[in-house]
């Protein structure tokens, strides 16, 4: 027997600030795109790309539905690419009312198929290891990286394209302290100007479907169509 679980999820109606408890009912295939608390790095990656309606995000992940019912996230953490169960997901970056900091995004309809694909592309990647260093085409992957990867090649055209990366603080064009202190660690230079992705800026994928009224960061968003 498949057991879909609902999850109660929070939205803010924009222009009115008004919280409003919704459910969402997870489908494969759905970006997930989190606002997670963890640090100064996510607070520079944050800094550096807004998001779509100009929410930050930090993270992300790609949902999908077993034969059980029981639904995961598929996610590109230090640990490596793992399938992380959604409310393990949800819960790990909360706003001050306690509702996830997670906006959910579909594909349009002519993009269903390809979503399934993508999320099938994704699982083959399940133990591989996490991309600390952030370059393309080492055999490792970063969250965005990952996500981008599998949708790419599932589509067989470029649906979610790099851009330079920068790991410079926009205010004073100098390097973050944390990525500073994060390649001297790993003995390397910063790879400044390197091709690559993040959350933010796929999250402004103009194909991407979200309900709307947009959150703004307080809450995580129900998709509806």
């Amino acid at each position: 027997m498949k057991l879909i679980l609902p999850f109660l999820i929070g939205l803010v109606a924009l222009g009115t600030g008004t919280l409003q408890a919704q459910s969402y009912e997870p489908r494969t295939g759905d970006l997930l795109f989190q606002d997670m608390d963890c640090g100064p790095m996510c607070d520079a990656i944050e800094k550096v790309t807004d998001g779509t309606n100009g929410i930050d995000f930090s993270h992300m992940g790609l949902v999908y539905v077993t034969e059980n019912g029981v639904p995961m996230v598929i996610e590109a953490v230090t640990a490596g690419v793992v399938a992380t169960p959604l409310d393990a997901f949800t819960a790990r970056s909360k706003d001050e009312e306690g509702k996830p900091k997670v906006v959910v995004a579909r594909m349009p309809d002519s993009l269903v198929t390809v979503s399934h694909q993508a999320v099938s592309i994704a699982r083959t990647q399940l133990g591989m290891p996490y991309d600390n260093a952030f370059l393309p085409n080492n055999n490792k992957w970063y969250c965005s990286e990952l996500i981008a990867f599998a949708f790419n090649k599932a589509a067989d055209k470029t649906l979610f394209a790099n851009a330079p990366m920068t790991f410079k603080d926009p205010t004073s064009n100098l390097f973050f302290p944390t990525w500073v202190e994060h390649y001297q660690n790993m003995e390397m230079r910063i790879p400044e100007g390197q091709p690559g992705c993040n959350p933010g800026g796929m999250s402004k994928a103009p194909f991407l479907v979200f309900e709307t009224p947009y959150a703004d960061f307080n809450g995580a968003l129900q998709q509806q169509r």
